[in-house]
């Protein structure tokens, strides 16, 4: 079966490069942008001033924490489906861990409007510092808690309690860091200095496939799936203290807003619209993300059948690529805007998600590996313009609630899903290359709201 998929990958990617040839010329930059692309990003977006380097910092320091708590349930879903939502299928106690997973996505919107809200009314560290705390807390819980054999539904409940309030953390921490990292940013590096933003939550999520590698790789199977999956959410408790550390300090010297943003209820009836654009233009964001980067070590593992240090090392390799990418993504869109990457970005998943897709089925890792790496590469050029994008799109008084609501609820609806989603079409449709069509549906939807959406990378931010 993974020899016949490799096979029809070869000649769909050939058939496919020739389509997109075709397809890109008509967007493809002018000449001129096309020669000095190489220097631009080795002199733009690799030299970063002192002031710069310290508003990257402490953007990338929270991010990096934040996600390699949440996401290291998502790595760990299977031990997590057999300890605390047994079945007598195994697919159904994986879709009830992913179902969980996905409830810590519904609460993000809420986090998204209180720490948003606050970082409008108090200034963006107040918010920074808070979020921190309140993931490390629940993190450090989850690897104390007693099993389902242990103490029966209680131990269910307790382990949606816990997800839940982490979804409260991250739907104000990823918006409000990159808010501050754009507006703290020179109007010609907006997209470079906010993609490293994103670049911290990538890094957050390696560093979780990492310690998932090494815990599946140095230890049997067994003991990993009884005990060994505790290890990386008790060590999220040493995380936490650092991060607070470094907010704290930035904490310090924070300065609150001039004038007090106006309610709630109030930026939404003003700017529902945007909201809504801006939502529907990070559907590619969630499922790209979500679908690749987390529930990409399940599919390696559970259909394609690679063993569990495999599968994580793949994963982390791809975004590790994906981390180099952005910020040179983020670079090249201050130059040439923040459309152009975007479309080709889009356009590019919808020709190659498919035969990245059969590249994950060969027997030789180094062709999987390829194929996650050209994922992350397509995945990258989008999520580096995504950051300024969203925070050009609203003026200051109300871009962390107009942001991070924005963005949670695509994430809540789209981007928690995908892993139950990708799972639940696989089992209903007997097809193992159902998932690919999911995050084809997300391209298209993103594509059709950029052609909609106006350039920014060239307007001063909103007062």
């Amino acid at each position: 079966m993974r020899v016949i998929h490799a096979g029809f990958a070869a000649n769909q990617i050939t058939a496919t490069i020739a389509r997109a040839r075709e397809i890109f010329r008509p967007i493809a930059y002018s000449s001129h942008y096309s020669s000095r692309a190489g220097a631009l990003l080795q002199a733009e977006a690799i030299a970063i001033t002192r002031p710069q380097r310290r508003v990257v910092i402490a953007g990338l320091a929270g991010n990096i924490l934040e996600w390699y708590d949440f996401s290291v349930y998502g790595f760990f879903a299977e031990s997590i489906g057999q300890n605390f939502f047994p079945s007598h299928s195994r697919t159904t106690s994986l879709m009830e861990a992913f179902a969980v997973f996905a409830a810590g996505f519904l609460m993000r919107p809420f986090g998204a409007l209180v720490l948003g809200h606050l970082g409008d009314r108090k200034g963006r560290e107040h918010a920074l510092t808070l979020s921190v705390l309140a993931m490390a807390a629940p993190t450090f819980l989850i690897g104390l808690l007693p099993t389902y054999a242990q103490i029966g539904v209680a131990a269910t409940v307790m382990m949606v309690v816990l997800r839940l309030v982490q979804g409260l953390s991250v739907g104000g921490e990823y918006t409000t860091s990159v808010v501050f990292m754009v507006e703290q940013s020179p109007s010609e590096r907006r997209g470079m200095i906010g993609a490293f933003g994103t670049a911290g939550a990538f890094a957050g999520v390696m560093l979780g496939s990492a310690v998932g590698a090494a815990v599946a790789g140095l230890m049997p199977a067994a003991a990993m799936h009884q005990w060994g999956w505790r290890i990386p959410f008790l060590a999220g408790i040493t995380i936490g203290f650092a991060g607070y550390a470094l907010r704290r300090e930035l904490r310090a010297g924070s300065i609150p807003p001039a004038v007090a943003p106006p309610p709630i209820g109030k930026v939404i009836k003003a700017h529902w619209a945007k909201i809504l654009q801006v939502t529907g233009y990070k559907a590619l964001d969630a499922v790209g993300f979500y679908l690749m980067f987390v529930y990409a070590t399940t599919y390696l593992t559970e259909i394609v059948g690679l063993t569990h240090g495999h599968a994580m090392a793949i994963n982390t390799l791809g975004m590790a690529a994906a981390i180099i990418a952005l910020p040179f993504a983020g670079a090249l869109s201050d130059r040439v805007g923040r459309k152009p990457l975007a479309v080709a970005a889009a356009i590019g998943v919808v020709l190659f998600a498919f035969p990245l897709f059969h590249l994950l089925w060969h027997p030789k890792l180094s062709v999987p590996l390829a194929g996650q790496i050209g994922f992350a590469l397509i995945i990258a050029m989008f999520q580096g313009v995504s950051p300024a994008a969203a925070a050009e799109a609203f003026p200051a008084g109300v871009r962390c609630v107009g942001v991070a609501l924005s963005h949670n609820l695509c994430m809540a609806i789209l981007g928690g899903t995908a892993p139950m989603v990708a799972t639940y079409l696989i089992a209903r449709t007997h097809n193992e290359m159902a998932p690919p069509l999911y995050l084809i549906c997300a391209a298209m939807v993103s594509l059709a709201i950029v052609l909609t959406m106006t350039e920014t990378a060239k307007i001063p931010l909103a007062e």
